[in-house]
């Protein structure tokens, strides 16, 4: 029998875990724009304890591992900010992005507090922006970095009631 995905808040205690699987998970992503000096290659574990102190960072369980994350913050103005959607490539075409995707957009949006949900990523990197457009993002702006990456930003409205919590 095999284990079940959990997926909760995470905690100080998973942060060192939450900087190997992001090394891990942006391995694929250095190597397809040709920079290994991407920031989350570069983060430092304070930098991750402060995130996790800052915004809601959730974690995806099997077991005690940590397999998957998404780190999200709200800004005054009601736009969610959604980023370091990582899965550990064994665990990646099973759904598992998308349900932490969701996952983090209700947290955010709890209490009508997100209006608006935003998220970036690489234009090459066509798996991220299909599992993005499967879950109701449009394209809103580019930004080219460098010769090598332009940098595709995403957004939607947050349904209104869609992320209300049941009493």
């Amino acid at each position: 029998m095999g284990m079940s995905v959990t997926i909760s808040e995470a905690t100080d205690t998973d942060a060192e875990q939450i900087l190997k699987l992001q090394y891990l998970c942006y391995q694929s992503e250095a190597e397809l724009y040709g920079d290994y000096s991407i920031e989350p290659l570069t983060q430092s574990l304070v930098s991750i304890k402060a995130e996790l102190a800052e915004g809601s960072v959730l974690v995806a369980r099997l077991g005690e591992e940590v397999v998957a994350s998404v780190r999200g913050t709200v800004d005054a103005a009601g736009t969610a900010r959604i980023g370091k959607l990582i899965v550990h490539p064994r665990m990646q075409r099973h759904g598992l992005g998308g349900r932490l995707l969701d996952a983090i957009e209700r947290r955010l949006g709890e209490g009508g507090t997100a209006q608006r949900f935003e998220l970036f990523t690489g234009h090459r990197s066509e798996s991220n922006l299909q599992l993005y457009r499967k879950h109701g993002y449009a394209p809103v702006r580019t930004r080219r970095v460098d010769d090598r990456l332009t940098v595709v930003t995403l957004s939607k409205d947050a349904e209104a009631g869609a992320y209300v919590t049941s009493a």
